[in-house]
């Protein structure tokens, strides 16, 4: 997508995506070592009742699903962050996960000309309509060369 496709108002959405035991442990593992994330037998007579994903996880599958979605083939470079993170309930194995991209804002950089900025909001949910995580995030794309857009 171009920057000027872009509206606020605008929901885009991917899904459903299938989380497997094992890229919830190989992730874990390298990244999230935490036993909770690693170890199903511990994991099983705990609080959560059974292995659950990171939350860094869930992000990452977030961020294929917007790329997917809308980032794959768009003019966006970069992202100087998030605003907000919250991981509202466990992602477990056999999840599905569906995202939804909310455009919250549009604008052009007004100290850096070329650089178009959205801001825009993320929900993923579960195959029970839960929602497991929110977030808003910052992209910007590269605009230079392109008429100017005052949206």
């Amino acid at each position: 997508m171009k920057f000027a496709d872009f509206k606020p108002g605008q929901v885009f959405e991917q899904g459903p995506r299938r989380v497997t035991q094992e890229e919830i442990l190989a992730f874990a593992k390298t990244y999230d070592p935490q036993w909770f994330h690693i170890n199903p037998e511990k994991a099983a007579d705990s609080h959560w009742g059974g292995l659950i994903a990171s939350g860094w996880h869930t992000c990452g599958m977030a961020m294929k699903m917007a790329v997917d979605a809308v980032l794959g083939e768009s003019e966006s470079f970069a992202s100087p962050g998030l605003d907000y993170v919250k991981w509202l309930k466990p992602v477990r194995p056999g999840d599905d996960l569906f995202w939804k991209g909310i455009i919250k804002a549009k604008r052009e950089s007004n100290s850096r000309p070329g650089i178009g900025i959205i801001l825009w909001s993320w929900e993923v949910t579960n195959q029970n309509g839960e929602t497991v995580l929110e977030l808003d995030a910052t992209n910007l794309f590269d605009i230079s060369g392109q008429e100017k857009d005052k949206a």
